[in-house]
């Protein structure tokens, strides 16, 4: 059996969750909640969950695939993170953390917790606010 969040447990959970965020839960909206939040946090393109749903034979298009994700995300389900120019992926882990970005195998993963610290940040325009400092560090694998 999948394991989710404790906040999605099973599709009533998925449901309540949609709900509380201001989502009225469409079958594809469970569907879909139901793909990306069924194994932990991971990190994904929207043509990954697409190729995912169609293997888990879920009729659902890519234009409805990217439309979820970004409902998903203005209700603070989802963060978003703009590694490459051309590429968006998204997080289903929405605290604050950094991720390392593999060059080649286009794969992101999380920073562990440990080491990493900012420093010096500069102040923001008079009347902003700092939200969130997204740090992606860029990894290739060596050669032989």
């Amino acid at each position: 059996m999948p394991t989710f969040p404790q906040e999605f447990q099973g599709f009533c959970g998925l449901r309540k969750r949609l709900k509380a965020s201001g989502l009225r839960p469409t079958r594809q909206r469970l569907a879909l909640a139901s793909l990306l939040f069924r194994n932990g946090n991971r990190h994904l393109a929207a043509e990954e969950l697409h190729d995912e749903a169609a293997r888990a034979g879920v009729n659902v298009s890519l234009a409805t695939v990217y439309n979820t994700l970004h409902q998903f995300t203005e209700a603070g389900m989802l963060r978003v993170l703009a590694v490459e120019g051309s590429k968006t992926y998204f997080d289903t882990n929405t605290s604050d953390h950094h991720h390392f970005f593999i060059e080649g195998d286009n794969a992101v993963i999380d920073v562990p917790e440990t080491g990493l610290s900012i420093a010096n940040l500069p102040e923001p325009p008079e009347g902003m606010e700092i939200a969130h400092v997204d740090v992606v560090i860029r990894l290739r694998r060596k050669a032989e």
